[in-house]
């Protein structure tokens, strides 16, 4: 199974600032870890439709050059504050075979999903920072407003059986602001 780092996305967070860190390494669900902290915690579905991954996507998943896979778009919300940007990837393969409640998602977290079955694996977290040049960047820019020139993102693959899905998390200044 190819390795969900590459020579962009790393392991460990280490360059990431210091107050982010602890959000960025934290192994749990995101989700419940954002409901502890943020009230009125909600998730903003933007898009869920069929797409191509973008290349490193289709490496970390072992998938075909020219794979379609339903895109999944959401921000994680505090009342009208966002909190994260959240770009998930899965594969037909995956929503036929083991994931198949994930079509039907809508507002609910995929988090809270992922983490309520104990069969679901998670590889190990990776790391980069998103500039304004990076496809993320520009899609949490259009979904939530201005954003600062660099944010921070981590990506994990879930798996189940063969399926596997990958999930990609960039934190906004809401949370950055709120770990100091």
């Amino acid at each position: 199974m190819p390795h969900i780092a590459s020579h962009r996305w790393s392991h460990p967070a280490c360059r990431a600032p210091r107050v982010l860190h602890r959000w960025l390494v934290h192994p749990g669900s995101l989700t419940q870890r954002l409901k502890a902290y943020f009230p009125d915690f909600h998730v903003r579905l933007l898009s869920q439709r069929y797409a191509q991954p973008g290349r490193d996507e289709l490496r970390a998943l072992a998938l075909p050059r020219r794979s379609l896979a339903v895109i999944r778009e959401v921000v994680l919300m505090s009342g009208d504050t966002p909190l994260v940007f959240a770009h998930s990837v899965m594969p037909r393969q995956a929503l036929l075979h083991g994931f198949q409640g994930l079509r039907r998602q809508g507002t609910k977290s995929l988090g809270a999903t992922l983490f309520a079955n104990p069969q679901i694996r998670r590889s190990r977290l990776a790391f980069r920072g998103v500039d304004r040049r990076h496809p993320l960047h520009g899609k949490a820019e259009k979904a939530v407003g201005k954003l600062p020139a660099r944010l921070w993102a981590r990506r994990s693959r879930f798996e189940l059986g063969t399926s596997r899905i990958l999930v990609t998390e960039v934190f906004l200044p809401a949370v950055t602001e709120q770990a100091r």
